[in-house]
């Protein structure tokens, strides 16, 4: 049985995106996308959102990232890997496919569904998207948050990583500061 983990990069003041949906200012150094490769690695499937899932498309064909040597495209290199062999869950309702590798499509959040998927995986399972994980948030299906925060305020008008309404109590697990400033920090909600 795995767990159900939400990991989300996020800004200082908690939005995951800026007021026209740009991210730019999350794009991993080298450092911090190693580690989330590390994290990444125990992950058998991935749960997505529409939104989430036409960000995360970009993986199943990335162009080359160059030399092996360069330590942001090994990393990046690793993550496609890594990626792509995991197994996909997208939650939506207006795709009328889904073309990513391993994927599959659902049209409705179902908690018992979910619950059931995480209880017969063979690894983690990973929660992405603001709103599909604030709804596994509400109904108590996530066992851990994992939160990269970068030293960047967006100001308001972008999406929280946690919808309204949520309340959780959580025990720190992990915490690391990576040289870039960003911070990481593990929870297990309680």
């Amino acid at each position: 049985m795995g767990r159900l983990i939400y990991s989300v990069i996020t800004s200082l003041d908690g939005y995951v995106d800026d007021a026209s949906g740009g991210f730019d200012w999350a794009a991993p150094d080298p450092e911090v996308h190693e580690h989330v490769n590390e994290i990444e690695r125990g992950v058998s499937t991935y749960l997505y959102g529409r939104r989430m899932y036409d960000v995360m498309s970009f993986w199943a064909d990335p162009p080359a990232f160059g030399e092996s040597a360069d330590p942001l495209a090994s990393a990046a290199n690793d993550y496609a890997q890594i990626w792509r062999s995991a197994d996909k869950v997208v939650f939506s309702t207006s795709l009328p496919d889904v073309t990513i590798p391993n994927a599959q499509l659902r049209r409705t959040f179902d908690p018992a569904d979910v619950r059931s998927l995480v209880a017969a995986a063979t690894g983690d399972v990973s929660i992405g998207g603001p709103r599909l994980a604030t709804q596994a948030l509400a109904a108590g299906l996530v066992d851990e948050i994992h939160l990269y925060v970068c030293p960047v305020a967006v100001g308001p008008g972008g999406t929280s990583w946690i919808g309204r309404g949520v309340q959780l109590a959580m025990e720190q697990r992990e915490l690391r500061r990576f040289d870039s400033g960003v911070t990481y920090v593990s929870y297990r909600v309680s």
